[in-house]
C-alpha cells in the first residue's frame, strides 16, 4: 500500500469530501494560495477555487460564527485554526452556539461542522502556540472531540467527522504532520468513539492520545526487553470515550497508566481514571492508576525545557516499570 504523510492524508480526505459533496467547503487564515500555516491545504484552492477554499480574516470568533451559520444553512464547513491555542478566541461560538443549538431547538436543527486544530508542543512556538487544549472542548456536551495519531486514522476519522451531523473538533499534533504511514487511496470512514488497541500486552494497559501513542509504543518496545509486556490503547476519541475497550484491557492486565500531553491536572487521564474507578475493572487493579501528563506550567520556548514540560519516552519507561514492579 502507498504511504502518505499525516498532512497529505488530511488533504486527500478534504479533497475526497469536496468531490463527493458540493456543500463541503474550507475556510481559515492563509489556507488559500499560501496553503495553510502547516501546508496542509496545499493546492486545494487551485483545484476547487476561492469559493470553496476561503481565506478568512484574522478573527477567530468571526470565522467560527460564519462556520456555525453556514452549517445551520445546510453547508458542511471545515474551519482550520492556525493553532489550537486560538480556539480560546472563538469559545463563545464553539461552546455556546455550535455545541448547544441542536439541544436548545429540540433537535430540529443540526450543526454539521468540523474544526481543525494544529496542537501540541515540539516546534519551539512557545507558550501561546504550543498548548494541548483538547480536554477543554471534551468537557462540553454537544461536541465530539477526536485526536487521530496516524495518517490512516486521520483520513478515515476526518471523513467520518465531515459526514457527522454534529460539530466535531479535530486535534492534530503538529509533530505528526510529516509522519508517514500506509493510507488506502479510496474514501473510507473510521468510527468516531472507538479506540484502537495499537499493541497487545499482558502486564499493564497504557491509554495514550495523539503523539503519546507513538512514544508509548516506543516505551513498550524498550520494556519488552525487560520482560514487561505493555498493552497500548490509542484512545482516538476524547468525546465520546470508548470506555468498554479500556475496561476490557484493564481487567486483563490489572494495571492502568494514562499518557497524554495536556496538563496533568483535570486532563483526559483524570476522566479515564475515574471511569475505571467507577467500573467493575476497579476490583481487578493490582496497583494505583498512573497519570503521565504535562507539567503544571505554560510550554517554555527553550527546547530542553519544552521537552521537559511534556512526557517523553524515558519518563514513560520509568513510570511503567515502577508501576509494574510495585514501586509507586
Amino acid at each position: 500500500m502507498r504511504e502518505l504523510t499525516y498532512a497529505q492524508a488530511i488533504q486527500e480526505a478534504l479533497a475526497q469530501a469536496m468531490d463527493a459533496d458540493p456543500t463541503v467547503f474550507l475556510m481559515g487564515e492563509d489556507i488559500g494560495v499560501y496553503g495553510g500555516a502547516f501546508q496542509v491545504t496545499g493546492d486545494l484552492v487551485h483545484r476547487y477555487g476561492e469559493d470553496r477554499v476561503m481565506d478568512a480574516p484574522i478573527s477567530e470568533l468571526g470565522q467560527a460564527g460564519v462556520a456555525v451559520g453556514a452549517a445551520l444553512a445546510g453547508c458542511r464547513p471545515v474551519l482550520e485554526f492556525q493553532f489550537s491555542d486560538f480556539a480560546t478566541l472563538a469559545m463563545e461560538q464553539i461552546v455556546n452556539q455550535a455545541a448547544k443549538l441542536r439541544f436548545m431547538l429540540g433537535g430540529k436543527v443540526n450543526v454539521p461542522l468540523v474544526m481543525r486544530f494544529p496542537a501540541g508542543s515540539g516546534t519551539g512556538a512557545a507558550a501561546q502556540h504550543s498548548q494541548s487544549l483538547e480536554a477543554w472542548l471534551a468537557h462540553v456536551p454537544g461536541l465530539k472531540v477526536i485526536q487521530p495519531s496516524t495518517p490512516a486514522d486521520v483520513k478515515g476519522m476526518l471523513l467520518a467527522a465531515i459526514d457527522d451531523p454534529d460539530p466535531v473538533m479535530v486535534f492534530e499534533h503538529k509533530l505528526l504532520y510529516k509522519m508517514k504511514g500506509e493510507v488506502p487511496e479510496e474514501p473510507y470512514r473510521i468510527a468516531i468513539g472507538k479506540a484502537h488497541v495499537a499493541r497487545e500486552g499482558r502486564d499493564v494497559t497504557v491509554v495514550a492520545t495523539s503523539i503519546m501513542v507513538h512514544k508509548s509504543l516506543e516505551a513498550a518496545t524498550i520494556l519488552d526487553a525487560e520482560g514487561i509486556d505493555v498493552e497500548v490503547i490509542d484512545l482516538r476519541t476524547l468525546r465520546p470515550i470508548d470506555t468498554a475497550t479500556i475496561i476490557d484491557s484493564v481487567k486483563k492486565t490489572s494495571r492502568l497508566a494514562c499518557v497524554y500531553e495536556g496538563v496533568k491536572t483535570l486532563g483526559i487521564g483524570a476522566e479515564i481514571s475515574a471511569r475505571i474507578a467507577e467500573s467493575e475493572a476497579f476490583d481487578y487493579l493490582d496497583a494505583p492508576i498512573l497519570r503521565l501528563g504535562g507539567a503544571e506550567s505554560p510550554i517554555p520556548y527553550n527546547p530542553e525545557l519544552e521537552k521537559a514540560a511534556v512526557p517523553q519516552v524515558p519518563g514513560i519507561v520509568e513510570g511503567l516499570r515502577n508501576l509494574v514492579r510495585g514501586r509507586m
